[in-house]
């Protein structure tokens, strides 16, 4: 959700923040603004994009070497200026990303001893409860840790005091936040890209952790006990151009292109055909724990969710264990039956989905062996899980995700060959023609991403419709969900994706000429099938939209447009059929004028439940 920056050093701070807000529009925001200290705090916020954040900068400009800056998605209280963060009482400005479960009750406390509030915000309980302590003679870094062990919920805080400004203080739980070291010069973010431009030495903090930054140096300590803590400087290896676009008009569209790159770096190192073996030194979980295992979970969110459907495809086949993909929102609310005998697997693109952190935690204390699938190195379910599967897609600045779920399906269809051979259930020759099908993937994709501007053609035609549906079977089920998710939640167009055979159970009284159905139909076990279904569509006048195998005729000569794809095995289909759909979303949402990038009320990261 929201995002955070806060640096002191020997620049003017107003550019650094206001350039590190712009590298977590990503995350998603309403409002934005920025605390000054020079001589006493300078406030700047505005509602809306950061654009207007800038113009008030330049009617009302702000000097100095130490600040803090914050993009807001709100949660309490409207989208105003006055709900904006930073939120200022008396000396001190505090940004926050998180949750305070508790903030009615501490408001109705500080009420009573004449506290009175600006905002709506749950924020605004910590600028009181730190100022409390200022006004008993605490120091900043006395009176935040004592401000944030009165809370109970979620948070990253950034705080600047006027009354000591050669530092500020930061503290994490349960939401990410990220240090940066400079020579001479210290930052504090929500995430990486928003340090890149300035520093590539980062320290990942700990829940519980609290640090004081200086502009020449920095102490951590945990907020319980005090006690001072030695946390690892990371080296991130991202150039800064790789979260810029590129020359491409969206992030969305440049991380699309780049998916054969991700999908290559996911495999690279990892997989053998002459052993028909895959390697994963990260994975340390023993051969006889693994023959302990009699069910396997699998927990996401949104479209880590769909990836999770198809991990389960791959994961029965080559392991013949059961496997459950569910959804992290909904696992820890129905008393879920977990014990030792289960490995449940996180995925996430940004490892820090609350949802998903919460219920990885929830099972590992009821004795789950854990392992997750993620992208960032160092994340909080990545620290959390015993096991660890990294994806290498790179940054994925759009809030659509793309590259991030092709990786992920490639990290489960590695996961699944890993697991199959440990336990003795895939053979060798079986595990070969795998993992050969794999390393063509790359290529298929690219051909995949040739039918960009016929997909644009394709949008033209279809970007006014009201609804639309999205029909596969087994591996293709979880696309038809995910093409579905990217119409949504880009250009705001209705979209449903059904498993084929569920067609006629009820959806099928929704086709008619003003209603396309996108078919994703590659040659496969169920394609014969799907080819029915697709004829019961016609039969009622329904425009159809066909993803299909190129030299497929059949399947060509019955849909109104036709989206061709290289043959591919089966396990391979749903990683290459997904592009176009990706391919589709994104140019029906850029004809529409929608703002692809940063849809409308989404955020990269949902790190609040």
């Amino acid at each position: 959700m929201c995002g955070i920056i806060g640096y002191i050093g020997p620049q003017e701070a107003a550019p650094i923040l206001v350039d590190g807000l712009r590298r977590l529009e990503y995350r998603g925001y309403d409002s934005a603004g920025l605390a000054i200290v020079n001589k006493t705090v300078e406030l700047r916020r505005a509602v809306g994009k950061l654009r207007n954040l800038d113009a008030l900068l330049v009617e009302k400009p702000v000097t100095g070497t130490l600040g803090i800056g914050h993009t807001r998605w709100a949660t309490h209280g409207r989208p105003t200026e006055m709900n904006a963060h930073p939120h200022v009482v008396g000396t001190v400005a505090v940004v926050h990303n998180g949750i305070i479960e508790n903030h009615l009750e501490l408001k109705e406390a500080l009420r009573a001893k004449g506290r009175k509030f600006a905002s709506e915000t749950d924020t605004e309980v910590f600028s009181h409860l730190i100022d409390e302590g200022i006004r008993k003679g605490q120091a900043l870094d006395v009176a935040v840790r004592e401000a944030v062990q009165q809370v109970r919920g979620s948070y990253a805080i950034a705080v600047v005091d006027s009354e000591e400004p050669d530092r500020f203080v930061v503290a994490k739980q349960q939401s990410p936040l990220v240090l940066g070291i400079g020579p001479g010069e210290r930052y504090a973010a929500s995430d990486i890209p928003a340090l890149i431009n300035h520093t590539r030495e980062v320290i990942y903090l700990e829940d519980g952790d609290m640090a004081v930054l200086m502009a020449d140096s920095h102490l951590i300590t945990r907020i319980a006990s005090g006690d001072v803590v030695e946390r690892p400087v990371t080296h991130i290896a991202w150039s800064a151009v790789a979260a810029e676009k590129g020359g491409f008009k969206h992030f969305m569209l440049k991380e699309i292109h780049e998916q054969s790159r991700a999908i290559t770096d996911t495999v690279r190192g990892r997989a053998s055909v002459e052993q028909g073996e895959v390697f994963f030194e990260e994975l340390k979980i023993e051969k006889a724990t693994l023959d302990d295992i009699r069910r396997i979970v699998i927990i996401a969110c949104g479209t880590s969710w769909h990836a999770g459907l198809v991990g389960k495809h791959y994961i029965e086949a080559a392991t013949r264990v059961p496997v459950e993909v569910d959804l992290a929102s909904e696992f820890r609310y129905r008393d879920p039956v977990i014990d030792k005998y289960t490995l449940l697997i996180a995925i996430s693109q940004s490892g820090e989905t609350a949802d998903t952190l919460a219920a990885l935690k929830e099972a590992k204390e009821r004795g789950a062996h854990t392992a997750a699938i993620c992208n960032v190195i160092g994340s909080s379910i990545a620290r959390a899980a015993g096991d660890v599967v990294y994806t290498h897609a790179g940054p994925e600045i759009g809030v659509a995700s793309t590259k991030a779920f092709t990786t992920q399906m490639v990290a489960l269809y590695l996961l699944a060959i890993y697991l199959g051979r440990k336990l003795e259930r895939l053979t060798k020759p079986d595990a070969q023609k795998l993992i050969e099908t794999l390393l063509q993937v790359p290529s298929d994709v690219d051909k995949a991403i040739t039918l960009n501007w016929h997909v644009r053609d394709v949008a033209r035609r279809y970007m006014n419709a009201t609804s639309s549906l999205y029909l596969g079977r087994g591996l293709l089920h979880p696309i038809a969900l995910e093409g579905a998710l990217k119409l949504k939640e880009i250009s705001y167009i209705h979209a449903e994706g059904y498993a084929a055979g569920e067609m006629k159970h009820g959806p099928i009284a929704l086709i008619d000429e003003n209603t396309p159905t996108v078919v994703v139909a590659p040659r496969g076990p169920t394609y014969e099938k799907t080819a029915s279904n697709l004829a019961e569509i016609l039969a009622r006048r329904g425009k159809v939209i066909g993803v299909g195998d190129a030299d497929d005729e059949q399947l060509r000569a019955m849909c109104d447009d036709f989206l061709a794809l290289p043959p591919t095995q089966p396990w391979a289909a749903p990683i290459v059929a997904v592009v176009p759909l990706q391919l589709l979303a994104y140019h029906i949402a850029d004809l529409k004028g929608t703002d692809v990038d940063q849809p409308r009320n989404l955020a990269k990261s949902v790190t609040v439940e």
